[in-house]
């Protein structure tokens, strides 16, 4: 989903102490301190295609994804696009000085990679307009006080390298990539100090070659929606070429310019918390495949070489292999992982499955549901998937901690979205008192799986503003800010933009060094 989110930090190391109470009686303690044990950051994250409009202007070539919503129009909840958004492009500055308002002080930003690179390739031309673009926005952030938070791939892959050669469904795509990130590092590295190279790489692969509801729109013929793609082979292929491509630049920026540069690099993972819908061994079993399935698929391999056993066993010849020196290449490639995390599932052992018709999406052999004996796993926001099970982002994180030893952790995407009401007054939009609760029960969440030592050095909420929400199009509202999309974008702060502002005031009151939060 499209990232601009709002980051609070919340740290291991106790250097400060803060205590917000909400109406529902509960005291939230965030302890904070910075990924270098110093200074306490918080960041935000955001996405080109979600934010900022402008798709063919200033040089800029279509990426899959405006294809996608404009040959599949029916595949977007309202047949909307992101050619307008929230022309971030435009409004970038009254943005960060409402960020910087706010008081978030780390702003995660996506390249659009067919804005500086409209073919794709260094080859096909450099889009300076594109290029200056990201330097101005990246030189208002720091005038501000903002750290960028850089994301290399957010999904908006140039329709120029999917017409050429499918995209990552080639081993081509992985040199092509090199050369953007080498160029992105270069450009922008001198004033970056995190990178992510990959956005839910997870998510890019199975709602786009599984399912078929993401761009590029491809599955199998028997899920119904689709014209072209197979489920049961292409999300694997996919994401073996992305892991390639991400160790690919994660080699490129140590041996190149991490010594100079003196930034980290590393990935953000969607994952739900699998709860075992009963108190049997097969429901524990389903629940930890699903998590493989979900987090390892990505994480495995970079920390450990290769994808966890439970898919090399259940997935068979389907799933590729790495050789030797691929294997050495991508290990111990993740100075931190970035935790997206909205909701949790009941997981429980599939007892049949088809061995005919093959899908990434059936292939962990688990059945996840919603609700249990008729009862919901917890309070359904937005949509008909966000239900709030704070107690799932505690248990993901110590899952991450006792799989992963040692593995920094930022909560890069945390948040829940409301219905978008149009005939709703705005002054009733904006008193968002289910996000305040939303975001408080996380963050005391959060802050006992810091107590048991999980390093989460981040926590982010998504997101600063109403947003392009992919297929959901415009009838999901994440922000903290509404933004009115009948009136010409004005932006008015919601009740939640408030309370975190009170919030981060507070916390800086009793904070030596500053607390750095965006959104």
């Amino acid at each position: 989903m499209a990232i601009l989110s709002a980051l609070l930090g919340c740290f291991m190391p106790s250097l400060v102490t803060s205590r917000v109470s909400n109406n529902d009686g509960i005291d939230l303690v965030v302890k904070v301190a910075s990924p270098e044990k110093s200074k306490s950051k918080s960041k935000s994250s955001g996405s080109t295609i979600v934010y900022e409009g402008a798709t063919s202007i200033d040089g800029r070539k279509p990426s899959i994804w405006d294809t996608f919503v404009t040959k599949y129009p029916e595949k977007i909840s309202d047949h909307s696009t992101g050619n307008v958004a929230d022309e971030f492009y435009y409004l970038y500055k009254e943005d960060i000085a409402r960020m910087k308002n706010i008081g978030l002080d780390t702003f995660r930003i996506s390249i659009s990679w067919p804005r500086v690179l409209p073919q794709g390739k260094i080859s096909g031309g450099v889009n300076w307009k594109g290029v200056n673009f990201y330097n101005s926005l990246i030189n208002e952030l720091l005038s501000n006080g903002v750290q960028p938070f850089v994301t290399i791939f957010h999904w908006d892959l140039p329709q120029a390298l999917e017409d050429e050669y499918g995209g990552f469904l080639s081993p081509k795509i992985v040199d092509d990539y090199h050369d953007y990130a080498d160029f992105c590092f270069q450009e922008f590295g001198d004033r970056v100090k995190y990178w992510i190279t990959l956005n839910e790489p997870n998510l890019f692969s199975s709602r786009g070659y599984a399912s078929g509801i993401y761009a590029p729109g491809r599955c199998s013929n028997y899920i119904g929606n689709c014209s072209r793609g197979n489920s049961a082979t292409e999300p694997y292929l996919v994401t073996h070429h992305l892991i390639l491509s991400h160790a690919n630049a994660v080699k490129l920026y140590r041996d190149k310019y991490q010594t100079s540069q003196k930034g980290i690099v590393g990935i953000t993972v969607q994952c739900r918390w699998q709860v075992p819908k009963f108190q049997t061994v097969s429901s524990r079993k389903a629940a930890f495949r699903a998590l493989d399935f979900e987090f390892g698929w990505v994480v495995h391999p970079m920390t450990n070489g290769d994808y966890p056993k439970t898919m090399r066993c259940l997935v068979g010849n389907r799933l590729p292999n790495f050789t030797n020196e691929e294997s050495i290449l991508i290990k111990g490639t993740l100075d931190f992982v970035g935790l997206n995390y909205y909701t949790s599932l009941y997981a429980d052992d599939a007892t049949s499955y088809s061995s005919v018709f093959l899908s990434y999406t059936t292939d962990s052999h688990v059945n996840d549901t919603v609700e249990k004996n008729g009862i919901p796993i917890g309070e359904l926001a937005g949509g008909n998937w966000l239900y709030m099970y704070p107690k799932g982002i505690r248990e993901l994180v110590l899952y991450v901690k006792r799989k992963y030893s040692g593995l920094p952790i930022y909560i890069t995407e945390n948040g829940m979205a409301d219905n978008n009401n149009n005939s709703l007054p705005i002054d009733e939009a904006l008193d968002d008192d289910l996000r305040i609760k939303y975001h408080h029960l996380h963050l005391s969440y959060l802050l006992q799986a810091i107590k048991m030592g999980a390093d989460v050095r981040g926590y982010s909420i998504w997101s600063l503003m109403d947003d392009f929400e992919w297929n959901w199009g415009y009838t999901l509202r994440f922000g903290l800010t509404y933004v009115d999309y009948k009136n010409g974008l004005t932006r008015y702060l919601k009740k939640s933009a408030f309370w975190f502002k009170n919030f981060l005031q507070m916390e800086n009151a009793t904070n030596d060094s500053s607390l750095l939060v965006s959104s």
